[in-house]
């Protein structure tokens, strides 16, 4: 009775030994391993490792991948022994490239704003025409002789390279009172060959063909008269009493008379007298 109680109690025991031993070996977790890398290279390619705590030489040169015979000969002054390894104290593990340089971004620079370019010269000219009504007739414009619409005026390059036609107009400016011309804008300059074609009614009182030669930036103006073909000559006045003119032919013309009819007179004297003597002869 006595050895089958103590076989149990002993069966019990061995029971309990092996399950406390085995549950708690179940229940911890498996141990994560912390994830490293190796130390990215400084600028000039040299591997530092700084020294944490719980570090030795034995699991520094392990966890960076080389031996201990290595990492004493890249560090002189750590002892064989690894007796001075301090934390914080700095191991060359190696040397390798450069890391990539990653400059530190400086201000942006201020851009610089070209000055504007100067308008390129065009190189061309202005022709501005006037048809005028010449009134009096004397080729030259005055400040009461209008503009005459319905001519044609033609501007041509002698060479043929530019050529326009445009017709004038009776219309005045009215801030400056003066008529508005024909202009031809954006001319070449040359030499050109203007021409007006007077519209019906008028008379040119002037040339109606000229050469001109423009040079470019300049604004060349030409004026052309015309008379309306309705107004007549105006009478002359007559000339002031103190300045009449003599009748010069009239009075030659007179004395002519005179002349005649004096001489006429003494032809007629002289006959008498030879017809008297004649007749006395005959009585003898």
């Amino acid at each position: 009775m006595n050895r089958r109680f103590f076989l149990t109690i002993s069966l019990v025991a061995v029971l309990l030994a092996f399950f406390g031993l085995t549950l708690p070996a179940q229940a911890s977790p498996t141990p994560q391993l912390a994830q490293y890398s190796t130390p990215t290279p400084l600028p000039d390619g040299r591997i530092i490792y700084i020294v944490k705590e719980g570090d030795n030489c034995i699991s520094i040169a392990a966890l960076n991948g080389i031996t201990l015979e290595q990492l004493y000969g890249q560090n002189p002054t750590l002892n064989t022994d690894c007796s001075n390894l301090t934390v914080g104290m700095q191991l060359l593990l190696g040397v390798g490239g450069p890391a990539a340089y990653t400059p530190t971004p400086g201000p942006s620079p201020t851009p610089t704003i070209p000055p504007p370019s100067p308008t390129p010269f065009s190189g061309t000219t202005e022709i501005c025409i006037l048809l005028y009504d010449d009134l009096n007739g004397n080729a030259q414009r005055e400040e009461t002789e209008p503009p005459v619409a319905g001519g044609q005026v033609s501007v041509t390059d002698i060479n043929g390279a530019y050529s326009q036609t445009q017709s004038t107009v009776s219309a005045i400016d009215p801030d400056t009172e003066e008529p508005i011309r024909t202009c031809f804008s954006d001319v070449p300059e040359g030499t050109f060959n203007v021409s007006m074609a007077i519209p019906e009614g008028y008379n040119p009182t002037t040339s109606i063909s000229h050469r001109l030669e423009v040079k470019a930036g300049e604004t060349a103006m030409m004026a052309f008269g015309a008379q309306s073909k309705s107004v007549q000559a105006v009478p002359e006045e007559p000339a002031p009493e103190g300045g009449a003119d003599i009748p010069w032919m009239g009075i030659l013309g007179a004395a002519l008379l005179l002349g005649g009819m004096g001489m006429g007179w003494f032809a007629l004297r002289l006959r008498k007298p030879s017809s008297k003597l004649r007749g006395k002869g005959m009585l003898k």
